[in-house]
């Protein structure tokens, strides 16, 4: 409503100053001007004193008013009002910016649902969705939105995964798979046992992310705070010593020098400089936001515009962490009676090799007296013969001779001491790894693997993928010296990794970014910037939205300070007019504001 009246102001205070504008000098005029004057300024003595009394003397609604209440003083009526109204018409448009720009984060916002269908002893009950437990069964419908993350338990549907990840194609969900909150139930009723409560939730996260966003400014945000509250206070004093001296020096007429130094206020205000930086990283952070980038502050952006290299951790970052049995080597026997016998020692373990070479095989016999050797093999007593399955460091230890395989993820196998064969497996590379390193390469930026694999695995990958260095076998409470010399070498570095065991990467590089680890507690607390999905490919484009980003904050800065400095030093010596002055600050602040709403566009 106040918007409206405002706008309903200014379209009177512009009509009656074009038709008091033809009025002949005096003071009948004066008094007549003091009415659009009224209509347009209004707005501007309000916050001026809003800021007074906030303690925030010096700001661009007090330097108006003052400007235009002096042109007045000086008999300048028309140009008085004119200064405010260009003033507030650029204020209006301003909010309109900035509404917009905030559009991408007040739809983050949206994807918070207000009640949850919970089924308790059988019937369904509406409540908020911080009231459910974890381990409970939620009914979502279709066209509905899922309250808490969980795994389906019954029913199959499509969910639009688009607020979340900024992935348009739907997913399909099925019993067994796992649903975040936030995303939509496209077609079909599922019941859901929820996994976390509510604050814990990948919706909850994601809000807690765009909030903690608008508190974390980049150092140039930061230091154009600071350097206003240095700089109004500092024209102001320029301008009453320019009023001032000069015609107690005889060096002119008061009106004259007045007037300059009204035109010197005028052109003076900083609210192009700052509004349009922060505006322009919040545009930046909004647009990142809708395709699935979440950057914990501008601090974080501003850093990785600057990024030299960028190292990933492999599985679960660069491979999907899914091994395959890629090939059967038997040494002495059949390839099914070497694939049977390593399943059915493999098949008590949890460990990803274990599960894809049980997985592998039709049948799988029963095992006795399974012991697990962890980081080296298992052993276990299969159809009355000891079975070994493990790397070449267990054979070795166990006495088993057999010769060594430099390539991919080697399992060897033996029974009663006797070498059988071995089994090479391969983590799959997600789709988009090599579009990713692509990219990385065309942006000038060097592209490095951290692993805790073996050297051959990792290797394997980095050939495949196109790294400039890998470093290998590094276990978790290394990585983080890995880290440190690589930063020392290459200046500002990104680490990318699942946000889990990398956590304490994530911590210490210069800026940490965890894939697809939207729920995840150490992703948050860790990472500066989250991708909701395990999109490589996103790890480019985060760099070049950072990038574009800067880019136009500098811009802003460097245009907006040189515009200003000319015109002030135009108004010094006279040359300039009051139109020129109000251009300087209303016509630099809009351009500055549209040039920062590019930043939401890729």
């Amino acid at each position: 409503m106040e918007d409206k009246i405002k706008l309903v102001c200014l379209i009177a205070a512009a009509v009656l100053t074009a038709g008091f504008a033809f009025l002949p000098q005096g003071t009948v005029r004066t008094l007549l001007f003091l009415i659009p004057y009224a209509l347009a300024a209004w707005g501007v003595y309000r916050e001026a004193f809003e800021s007074i009394r906030h303690g925030e003397v010096f700001d661009e609604n007090l330097l108006m008013a003052v400007a235009s209440a002096g042109a007045f003083f000086i008999g300048e009526c028309l140009e008085g009002t004119l200064v405010v109204i260009l003033f507030e018409i650029g204020e209006f448009l301003e909010e309109k910016a900035v509404e917009r720009s905030r559009a991408d984060v007040k739809a983050l916002m949206d994807i918070c649902p207000e009640t949850a269908v919970v089924i308790r002893d059988g019937e369904e009950k509406t409540v908020s969705p911080s009231e459910v437990e974890v381990g409970e069964l939620i009914l979502v419908r279709p066209g509905e939105r899922v309250p808490l993350d969980g795994r389906i338990e019954e029913g199959t549907a499509s969910f639009d995964l688009s607020a979340l990840t900024g992935e348009s194609a739907p997913a399909t969900g099925e019993a067994g798979s796992r649903v975040l909150s936030g995303s939509i139930d496209l077609d079909g009723a599922v019941r859901i046992r929820t996994e976390s409560l509510y604050e814990q939730s990948a919706v909850a996260r994601i809000l807690a992310m765009v909030n903690e966003a608008a508190d974390r400014k980049a150092h140039t945000e930061t230091l154009i705070t600071r350097f206003s509250r240095f700089y109004t206070p500092a024209v102001v004093a320029l301008a009453v010593l320019l009023a001032v001296l000069p015609p107690l020096l005889g060096g002119g007429d008061w009106n004259e020098w007045i007037h300059r130094a009204l035109m010197f206020l005028v052109v003076s205000c900083p609210c192009a400089l700052v509004l349009s930086v922060p505006l322009t990283f919040f545009c930046g952070i909004g647009g990142a936001s809708r395709r699935g980038i979440l950057f914990k502050g501008a601090v974080g952006m501003e850093t990785l515009a600057e990024a030299k290299v960028v190292v990933f951790d492999k599985t679960g970052t660069l491979t999907r962490g899914v091994f395959e049995v890629k090939e059967l080597r038997p040494s002495g026997c059949s390839e099914k009676e070497l694939l049977r016998l390593a399943a059915a020692a493999e098949s008590g373990s949890h460990h990803p090799i274990a599960r894809a070479v049980a997985e592998t095989a039709e049948i799988v016999p029963a095992a006795q007296e399974i012991r697990e050797f962890p980081g080296r093999g298992v052993r276990a007593m299969v159809e009355g013969r000891t079975v070994l399955v493990g790397n070449a460091r267990f054979m070795e230890e166990e006495g088993v001779a057999c010769g060594l395989i430099e390539e991919g993820t080697v399992v060897y196998v033996a029974a009663d001491g006797a070498f059988l064969g071995a089994i090479i497996l391969a983590d799959t590379i997600k789709n988009g790894a090599a579009e990713a390193f692509a990219q990385l390469k065309e942006l000038g930026i060097g592209r490095q693997i951290l692993s805790g694999d073996g050297r051959r695995a990792a290797e394997a990958v980095a050939g495949q993928l196109g790294a400039d260095e890998v470093t290998a076998e590094v276990l978790p409470d290394q990585k983080v010296a890995a880290l440190e010399q690589i930063m020392e070498q290459n200046g500002p570095t990104v680490f990318v990794g699942d946000g889990i065991n990398d956590a304490p990467a994530l911590v210490r590089v210069d800026v940490g970014i965890a894939m697809g680890a939207i729920g995840s507690d150490a992703a948050v607390e860790a990472a500066d910037v989250v991708l909701t999905d395990d999109a490589p490919e996103k790890v480019p484009l985060a760099i070049r939205l950072s990038r574009k980003t800067v880019r136009i904050a500098k811009v802003n800065i460097a245009f907006t300070l040189g515009v200003k400095l000319a015109v002030m030093a135009l108004a010094v010596t006279g040359i300039a007019s009051m139109g020129l002055a109000v251009f300087a600050d209303v016509g630099v602040t809009l351009l500055a504001v549209a040039n920062a709403v590019r930043a939401r566009r890729e």
